[in-house]
């Protein structure tokens, strides 16, 4: 026998670069896992160019988010756990969904297809990207402003401001325009197989503070895998809004996704038969 670390793939969301994964990397690697935090499609592999280049990422849709990061986990030597926050974690859901991932969880996910609550605060968060529907075929970014009540609306100021400036970037308006409307939608992007009895488990994480995505959205995202057999759980951070992955708390909700993780039998090293291997 001999052992492999297990894959693990972050998946960032809207308005932040994958680079902002770069603490967890670290972290989930010392813990032993195999982390890799891959891009949107055509995003550029830093902050500066990514800001320099909007258009590279322009017009992109969640299927075809989706479609790339199934091709990234299609090169892979093993299914690995998916981790993804806001639209990273509506994708991270719906390749779950597809049977694609061992395990999965989404960090405050972005609504699927099914979830009715649309709270003043959620629609106020996505109005620099829905307030002009010419937007659906660009990239758009976020003021200092903006970012600060769609993100750091539970920081102090400085925090918030130090966090726009390292890692805000323009993002595709076309994903929340196909979320806004999904429910209207009989084919919409933004579907999610829910009921998959097969799938792995996931773990849905909620910021109880988040505008952008708050928590009474999780929780009817939750309400969304009532008839599947299959785990599904849910776990709320108090006070804390959607910087939750990126902020000065960051390490307690890593360290609580691990702790997941090993209860789940997802451990960071798993033995592989050398019989196999070589086969």
């Amino acid at each position: 026998m001999r052992a492999t670390r297990a894959r693990v793939i972050f998946i960032h969301g809207m308005w932040l670069h994958a680079s902002s994964w770069a603490p967890w990397l670290e972290h989930f690697r010392a813990a032993g896992y195999d982390p890799v935090a891959p891009g949107w499609p055509g995003e550029p592999d830093t902050v500066a160019e990514a800001r320099q280049r909007p258009d590279l990422v322009a017009n992109a849709g969640i299927d075809d988010i989706a479609a790339h990061y199934t091709k990234i986990i299609d090169s892979l030597d093993a299914s690995p756990v998916l981790i993804g926050h806001s639209f990273g974690g509506l994708i991270t859901e719906k390749l779950l969904g597809q049977g694609i991932g061992t395990a999965g969880v989404a960090i405050d996910p972005a609504q699927i297809k099914g979830v009715l609550p649309l709270p003043l605060a959620q629609l106020r968060a996505a109005l620099p990207a829905l307030g002009n529907p010419a937007n659906l075929h660009r990239s758009v970014s976020l003021t200092e402003e903006e970012f600060r009540f769609g993100f750091g609306n539970a920081l102090p100021a400085e925090e918030s401001a130090e966090l726009y400036a390292k890692w805000a970037i323009p993002s595709p308006a076309r994903p929340l325009f196909q979320a806004a409307t999904a429910n209207f939608s009989l084919h919409s992007q933004a579907k999610v197989d829910t009921g998959n009895q097969a799938r792995g488990p996931l773990l849905l994480i909620s910021g109880t503070e988040d505008h952008t995505v708050p928590d009474v959205t999780t929780r009817s995202t939750l309400k969304q895998y009532r008839h599947s057999a299959a785990v599904t759980e849910l776990k709320q951070f108090e006070h804390r809004g959607h910087s939750l992955t990126i902020d000065s708390g960051w390490r307690e909700v890593a360290d609580a996704i691990l702790h997941w993780l090993a209860a789940k039998g997802l451990l960071p090293v798993r033995p592989v038969s050398t019989s196999a291997a070589s086969s």
